[in-house]
């Protein structure tokens, strides 16, 4: 099979009719040139010097070496390989909490803040691993699938807050859930999911969802943010009641704290592990270890390489080039016969001429060979 990797450059082609036709133009107005401002006898002699047949062609090397040229930029390919693609990896859900709770101030700067400080250093480490995000509060959804797009999957992150929660609230059972059906095709062994979050649920239902993972055999590996003390729940979009801190219907400042015993059950029964982000605690190091060190092959696929075939145009293009140039474009000089050029007149008989160029006496007479 022949094909052009880059076809688009095909239309460099056009530069060869281009090139004929300002040639003819050249040689015509250099022609008319000669005539007009030339003594007659000057012009001939010139026009005799030069090989009209090798500059013809000269010049048809020259518009063969372009468009072979053109070609070589088309990039040519024919004759083909198969490749294995392997990729080695993991395939990482990570489900934020972007519940109101997440403003909380335990921890600096805060809670949500803090939390995608450390999923973006996740993020930063992962090497050949995939990883999608799941946002939740009330409700889950997907807010990117698995990419191996480390950038992209850092703008995902960064535009996670409450604000795009429609429904506000904790719920861990449906986090969960869509993190399992985001790895659906994925094989076992190379699913993990992380949940991060302050672990305060609200909707119930956690039972049924860590018994899917189970059944599923992922490991479910959840980080609490926060402390276990009881902080005030700052009032960030001033829907809280009045003042900096929000307030229930009774007047009183709602308080929120982190539930390490739910997050901490989760990871158990599913066999993950369990990690807090707290004021000073030392990041996710463990966690990004438990994640980098699979390195099974996540999966395998072959492919059909076409070789590239351009030099073979660009190698017959610069021998067209180096011909050319090697071509002579001038007739060579008539050599000098015992001191004299034997030429011809336009009737074609021979004259005899000193080395000065001087016509001998015997001019017009038929020159011996």
């Amino acid at each position: 099979m022949f094909r052009f990797g880059s076809g688009i450059a095909l239309w460099a082609l056009a530069l060869v009719p281009l090139l004929v036709l300002l040639y003819w133009q050249a040689s015509k107005r250099g022609r008319a040139l000669l005539d007009r401002f030339g003594e007659h006898e000057l012009v001939r002699r010139l026009r005799a010097s030069v090989d009209a047949t090798a500059m013809r062609w000269k010049g048809v090397l020259v518009l063969a070496a372009v468009a072979l040229l053109a070609l070589a930029l088309a990039r040519p390919q024919f004759g083909t390989r198969v490749e294995t693609l392997r990729r080695q990896g993991q395939d990482v859900m990570v489900a934020l909490d972007v519940s109101r709770s997440m403003y909380a101030e335990d921890i600096t700067p805060n809670r949500l803040e803090r939390a995608r400080i450390e999923i973006g250093r996740i993020i930063q480490r992962l090497e050949g691993d995939r990883i999608g995000l799941v946002a939740f509060a009330g409700d889950a959804f997907v807010q990117s699938p698995l990419t191996g797009d480390y950038g992209a999957a850092m703008l995902f992150l960064n535009a996670m807050d409450p604000d795009i929660m429609s429904v506000q609230g904790t719920d861990l059972a449906r986090a969960i859930t869509v993190s399992l059906e985001a790895l659906e095709e994925t094989p076992p062994e190379n699913r993990i999911v992380v949940i991060v979050t302050d672990g305060e649920d609200h909707e119930g239902g956690l039972a049924e969802a860590i018994a899917a993972a189970t059944a599923a055999e992922v490991a479910v590996h959840t980080v609490g943010v926060g402390s276990v003390d009881g902080v005030p729940l700052p009032d960030v979009d001033g829907s809280g009641g009045g003042g900096r801190f929000r307030r229930d219907d009774e007047g009183n400042v709602i308080t929120t704290r982190l539930n390490e015993t739910a997050l901490q059950d989760i990871a158990l029964q599913t066999g993950g592990e369990y990690h807090r982000i707290g004021q000073g605690s030392g990041g996710l190091g463990r966690l990004v270890e438990r994640i980098t060190g699979g390195g099974r092959e996540v999966e395998s696929r072959e492919i059909t390489q076409f070789e590239e075939q351009y030099q073979l145009f660009l190698g017959a293009a610069l021998l067209l080039l180096v011909a050319e140039f090697i071509i002579p474009g001038r007739r060579r000089r008539p050599r000098d016969v015992g001191g004299r050029r034997q030429t011809r007149d336009a009737g074609g008989r021979g004259e005899a001429r000193d080395a000065g160029g001087r016509r001998r006496p015997d001019a017009g007479q038929e020159v011996g060979s």
